[in-house]
This record gives C-alpha cells, sequence and structure tokens, in this order.
C-alpha cells in the first residue's frame, strides 16, 4: 500500500514521497480584463485576444490592440504559460497556451515560480476539476477565483525529472487523443458531404454522386405509395431498476442512430409481445416529444429480439423500401422539415400522427440503387462508430492514468 503522498504508479528509479504546497506558494498568477467594446482603436489589432472558451487553441476570433493592454486591464501572456478557466461554462477547464496573446478577466494565467513543469500543474488541475466546482461553485453557478485557486493544495514530485516523465507521458496521450479526435471529425465532415451529394437537391431527379451503372431519374413518391403498415409498441412501462427485456423510448430516437445513454427495463415478469420487439431492419419513427425533437427516425441495426419498443414509437413496414438507404433518406433537411410540419401541439408537448405522413414527397431510386447507398453510409456510420469508441476508450485510458500516476 503506497503511502497518501506516493502515487499508485510511478516511473522506476522514483521513490521520495511528494511535497504538499499551496498552488499559490509555488506559482505566479493574474487575471486579464476586456478592453471597452466600443472603442475602434482597441479591436482589429495583431494581439490575439484569448478567451475562455480559446484557452487551447492556437487562434482566436478576435484580435487587439497594443493601445487597448495600455489601456485597459487585459493582460499579455506568453506560449506554454496554463490558462485557467474561471467563469461560466468553462469554469474549471485549463490549457495550455498555444501562443503568444493577451487573456480577459475571465481566465487566470499561471505560471510556475521555481521551475515545476507548467504541464504536470495542468494536469493536475484537470484531474482536480469536479472536486474543484463540486466545492466552491454550488449547483454549477457563480464563478472560480485566483484566490480559491492559489489556495488549491497541490502534491507534487520534488524530482523535476520525475514531473518531466509525467508531463511527456500525458502530453503523448494528449496528442494521440487529439489526433483521434481530428480523424473522428473529418468522417463526420466527409459523412455529410457525401449526404449533400448522393441525394437529389431542390428541383433535380439525380444525385450529383452515383454509384457506376446507374442513369435512370429518381422518382417521386409518396409516403402512401411504399407503406403498408404502422404499429406502434407495447403500453409496458420501464424502468432502470428492472431485470427484463430493454424498452426503446422516444429519448433514445435521434436522427438516424440510437442513443443508449439512459435505457430503461421492462420487468422480468412481464410478457411481451412479439409485435412490440425491435428486429434488425426495423425502421422506427417517434411520434410524440418537444416540437423540435418529434418524428426522429432510425433504423434498427441492433440484435433482433432483444429490445421492446414503447407506444410512443411507430415501426414502419414498406414495399420496394431498403430501410438501410431510408434511414439517410428520412433524416435529410427536406423531410425532416416536412414531418416538422406536420407536428401538432405544443413547445413542450407535441405529436406526428403516422396517417398525417401519407402525403410527404420524396425520391426514391429504384432498389439495387437504394442498397448501395443505404450499405455505403451503413459501412461509413460503423467507421465513425469505431472511431468514437477508440477515443472514447483513450479518454477513460487517460482518466485512469490521471487517477494512479498523480496524489
Amino acid at each position: 500500500m503506497k503511502s497518501n503522498k506516493q502515487p499508485e504508479l510511478r516511473f522506476p528509479g522514483f521513490r521520495e514521497e511528494w511535497e504538499q504546497h499551496k498552488l499559490g506558494d509555488i506559482t505566479d498568477s493574474f487575471s486579464g480584463g476586456t478592453p471597452t467594446a466600443n472603442n475602434n482603436y482597441y479591436y482589429n489589432g495583431h494581439v490575439p485576444f484569448i478567451r475562455s472558451g480559446e484557452i487551447s487553441y492556437d487562434t482566436t476570433e478576435l484580435f487587439i490592440t497594443e493601445e487597448a493592454i495600455k489601456k485597459s486591464s487585459a493582460k499579455l501572456v506568453n506560449k506554454g504559460d496554463i490558462l485557467y478557466a474561471l467563469y461560466g461554462a468553462t469554469s474549471g477547464e485549463v490549457g495550455i497556451s498555444q501562443i503568444d496573446g493577451a487573456i480577459n478577466q475571465a481566465i487566470l494565467a499561471i505560471k510556475p515560480r521555481f521551475g515545476d513543469d507548467s504541464y504536470f500543474i495542468s494536469q493536475w488541475l484537470r484531474k482536480q476539476k469536479q472536486i474543484i466546482i463540486s466545492t466552491y461553485l454550488q449547483g454549477g453557478q457563480g464563478n472560480l477565483s485566483g484566490g480559491i485557486v492559489k489556495k488549491l493544495m497541490i502534491d507534487i514530485p520534488v524530482s523535476k525529472e520525475e514531473q518531466r516523465k509525467i508531463s511527456i507521458f500525458f502530453k503523448q496521450l494528449d496528442d494521440t487523443i487529439v489526433l483521434h479526435q481530428q480523424e473522428l471529425t473529418t468522417l463526420k465532415e466527409t459523412k455529410q458531404g457525401f449526404l449533400q451529394n448522393m441525394f437529389p437537391k431542390e428541383g433535380e431527379r439525380v444525385p450529383e454522386i452515383r454509384f457506376p451503372g446507374f442513369t435512370d431519374d429518381w422518382e417521386q413518391r409518396k409516403f402512401e405509395d411504399v407503406i403498408t403498415s404502422i404499429q406502434t409498441g407495447t403500453n409496458l412501462l420501464g424502468s432502470k431498476a428492472n431485470l427484463g427485456i430493454p424498452l426503446i423510448k422516444m429519448g433514445n430516437i435521434q436522427r438516424g442512430y440510437f442513443s443508449f445513454n439512459k435505457l430503461e427495463f421492462l420487468s422480468s415478469t412481464e410478457q411481451v409481445e412479439e409485435k412490440d420487439i425491435a428486429y434488425y431492419g426495423d425502421f422506427l419513427f417517434n411520434t410524440r416529444n418537444t416540437l423540435e425533437l418529434v418524428g426522429k427516425g432510425a433504423t434498427w441495426f441492433g440484435e433482433s429480439g432483444k429490445y421492446a419498443f414503447n407506444s410512443n414509437i411507430a415501426r414502419f413496414k414498406f414495399e420496394s423500401v431498403n430501410t438501410s438507404f431510408f434511414n439517410y433518406l428520412y433524416n435529410t433537411p427536406e423531410l425532416i422539415k416536412q414531418v416538422q410540419a406536420r407536428a401538432v401541439g405544443t413547445t413542450s408537448v407535441a405529436a406526428v400522427y403516422p396517417r398525417d405522413l401519407d402525403s410527404i414527397k420524396f425520391l426514391l431510386p429504384k432498389i439495387d440503387e437504394q442498397i448501395k447507398i443505404g450499405s455505403f453510409f451503413k459501412q461509413l456510420d460503423d467507421t465513425i462508430a469505431l472511431h468514437q469508441r477508440e477515443l472514447d476508450l483513450l479518454k477513460e485510458t487517460k482518466k485512469a492514468f490521471l487517477q494512479k500516476m498523480f496524489v
């Protein structure tokens, strides 16, 4: 068992207990200010003006002048300084400045006084974020202050070399996370580009991009032409505490996919009818929600026979429509607009009745082209999901190392 002044996991060769200090005893810190907004002499200059949402960016939205620095409370910071967000939604966020620039009053700049490693301190602050927020911001309201941050008690290695090794380790891990995030963002942007070009634009009968061998115009159809049945799910109620079959509810259906951050289950003693069970390829539609979200729909690509869906969800059965293709067609802006136009109710409680969808118009290619398009986007979504899982795993791995490599 390690003492409380040593981390659980250390690099070889380091055995000394870590020392505890007030952060303000080993660092210097200051916050800035905002130049008068309506003074044209203060803005559109050459000094990057770093705001709390930009503490880890290498560019800024605003630039201020040298005159603004002289005549306001804005303070200059250097690349490599620790930047700590004090106010608002970003309270407790920490970054290493990527540029020389100026900061406002919502940021605390922190500079080690005795050669301690800035990246080490920033990682410790990141590890402590939830503790700091819950201790000093009741209910997430209010702001932090330089005084609060200076009084934080930090355990730190005596050896600057140990600090450096820990910093290098987490910097490499952070760089890997950033790389995976960039790859994920690129994949999502690529998908959006294909969605815009592989479905006909308004007034057109064919898309800009097609698979080889397909030249026919897409044909206009209405829902009533292709839907063979519409059936809502079970009236049985779910609960997180139940031990039966998982229950798909309106919050689980997103636009073109399912989310299970919140999942309820039916009672293990209740019998679920076969018609209320989701099967691979079923298209499920959310009949009730807020005015903004009602009408969400997605094709079920999960396991067959393992999930039930409730009475606020309808299953559509089609003729001559591939439901993988329809998953992406249905979630184009044009169809979303038509569905929302048929919603009735208030902003907070609205409904779309399946019978009112009959008149919705859309363009449909031959079934072989539907299958190609549906398969293409399904593979792209699977790749995006894989990258998301890898990114989530990296973040969880970092979180675990933060717990084990700091006191």
